[in-house]
């Protein structure tokens, strides 16, 4: 790293940013909870100065985003790209993202005007800033998509990630996930699992996911679980030190079935357990049980 270990930085910053409604408020408070210093809509012509003098002391979480007073896409790349060639500067891009449905209703909800469509309809303003902000969510070191997430699954995945009092190295995200609702953002490896005895269509188990004892033995029943299963485990914990060497913080492990309820789930939940075992720092996530524990509507086939 250029000469330079990440714990000989001087300065260790970390900038939050992404469409407005996305939960960037959240975020800085739950970094704020993990004890960074929070400084929230500072100007992009400021940001330097906090790099001007001795060592910060302790990391600092910087919220931007399109009220900032100098906010422009192009600035903010050439910050990053400044920041980034510092050799004193360990620096993390954080994108809060969020599907424009969503965003739209969150709006709709709270009745607030949005930022770039204060005398027009949110949809408006709402497409402007996805596009504005589309350079710097490339760029993006994290991104976390919280469509689905309450504010307490925002906080806790942002502990998982940033949480410097945790297991240091790799952290790793499994999730599992419906097909049919499209795959979530952020994934680094995704791996399906329709081919798997499905317990949907067994009247007994249809109603419980695979969380369920009986559930995941139906699962593990099919011929194919064992070797498949076991050749996976064998692939990631060949992976995650090649990655973990690579100076990779995050590792986000997609599982997906029909419905996102019982294969995906059960496999998902063995394999956390599996890496966790090997002494991995593990956190889960089950999108469209969340789904369906914020609707009270039941999921679809698998």
């Amino acid at each position: 790293m250029d000469g330079v270990t990440q714990s000989a930085k001087d300065h260790e910053l970390v900038l939050v940013t992404g469409p407005s409604g996305a939960g960037r408020t959240t975020a800085i408070n739950a970094f704020e909870d993990l004890g960074y210093e929070v400084i929230d809509n500072l100007p992009l012509s400021l940001i330097p100065r906090l790099i001007d003098g001795p060592p910060l002391g302790r990391p600092i979480a910087l919220g931007v985003d399109v009220r900032n007073r100098d906010f422009n896409a192009t600035a903010l790349i050439e910050l990053i790209d400044t920041l980034t060639r510092d050799p004193r500067v360990q620096l993390s891009l954080l994108y809060l993202d969020c599907g424009p449905d969503e965003l739209v209703r969150r709006y709709n909800e709270t009745r607030r005007r949005h930022p770039l469509a204060v005398a027009e309809t949110p949809a408006l303003g709402i497409t402007r800033e996805m596009d504005l902000l589309a350079p710097i969510r490339v760029r993006a070191d994290h991104l976390i998509d919280t469509s689905g997430m309450s504010p307490h699954d925002l906080k806790a995945e942002i502990a998982d990630w940033f949480d410097r009092a945790g297991v240091p190295g790799l952290a790793v995200s499994v999730q599992s996930f419906s097909y049919k609702r499209g795959l979530p953002r952020g994934l680094d490896m995704v791996f399906d699992c329709r081919f798997l005895a499905n317990p949907h269509w067994v009247p007994e188990l249809r109603a419980l996911d695979g969380r369920d004892a009986a559930v995941a033995a139906h699962v593990q029943s099919d011929p194919r679980f064992e070797e498949f299963t076991t050749r996976l485990r064998d692939l990631l914990l060949f992976l995650l030190p090649a990655h973990k060497a690579e100076g990779k913080a995050h590792l986000a492990i997609g599982f997906g079935c029909t419905g996102g309820q019982h294969r995906s789930v059960a496999v998902a939940e063995m394999m956390a357990n599996a890496l966790a075992e090997a002494g991995w720092s593990v956190s889960k996530r089950h999108r469209e049980l969340e789904r369906r524990s914020a609707s009270g509507r039941p999921l679809g086939s698998g």
